[in-house]
């Protein structure tokens, strides 16, 4: 029986006129993703990732193309997906518990379920303790944490996150990735397929399923990686070793 995807991207393009100037950025982007995936997509800096992540989050519209969503056609951020942003995106007079509340804003809820649900969100990113702390109160890690339960609290299928580990030290980052993929195989989040974008080929091997590859602008697909290792994954195999290789060589021909 075949699966049907939850998300595709059909010949996604983006450019940018000023006058009778054109800047091409995507030239044309096609993927599906299914059910428990994990995609990360990589390329060279400038080659439109962020962009491209918004245009899933229906945060930007592309040039042409579309993005499916369990079979409708995505123009504004859809219920079902949530983003994780790689700055935090923090209100600093507002306690954690308040700013991951933030995102029920439009939830008919009484606010008792509300703030139960979101208590019982940031225990799962490991934050039982800090329900009351303010963002200067927290490290980076945990200020990320905030900002996966904030993106989690509202039960997506899809988590979208935009570089979420780049602005951690190693460690934090390391603990974090691994969190993350936990996530997406435990059976009290909603999540179902997380698409991730990462400039880090290290991380990027550890934890997906899938790999897409990116050229330099305009941008295409130059690689569509199906990882295929266990978990938890040992960085110093030979397996780990070969992907990351074969990353290296897409990423090489992608800038020529």
């Amino acid at each position: 029986m075949m699966m049907h995807p939850i998300l595709s991207l059909e010949k996604i393009k983006l450019y940018f006129a000023k006058g009778a100037f054109r800047t091409e950025i995507i030239k044309e982007i096609s993927f599906d993703g299914y059910k428990d995936e994990f995609i990360s997509i990589i390329g060279p800096s400038g080659c439109g990732k962020s962009s491209l992540i918004r245009i899933i989050a229906g945060l930007l519209q592309p040039t042409a193309g579309v993005v499916i969503y369990n079979g409708s056609v995505v123009t504004t951020p859809p219920k079902g997906m949530s983003l994780v942003f790689q700055d935090f995106a923090l209100l600093p007079w507002l306690t954690a518990l308040e700013n991951v509340k933030l995102a029920l804003s439009d939830s008919e809820d009484e606010e008792d379920k509300k703030e139960k649900r979101c208590r019982e969100m940031l225990s799962i990113v490991g934050l039982k303790a800090s329900h009351d702390s303010y963002p200067h109160e927290l490290s980076g890690g945990m200020k990320q944490r905030v900002g996966i339960a904030r993106a989690l609290v509202s039960n997506p299928e899809v988590l979208l996150m935009d570089e979420p580990f780049s602005s951690l030290d190693a460690i934090t980052a390391d603990e974090l990735r691994k969190e993350t993929h936990r996530l997406l195989k435990n059976r009290g989040t909603s999540v179902k397929l997380v698409i991730m974008v990462s400039h880090n080929v290290e991380e990027v091997v550890e934890v997906s399923d899938r790999i897409i590859a990116l050229t330099n602008p305009p941008t295409t697909i130059i690689d569509d990686i199906e990882v295929g290792l266990r978990y938890p994954r040992d960085k110093r195999s030979g397996g780990f070793y070969r992907v990351e290789e074969k990353l290296y060589q897409a990423l090489h021909s992608a800038k020529k």
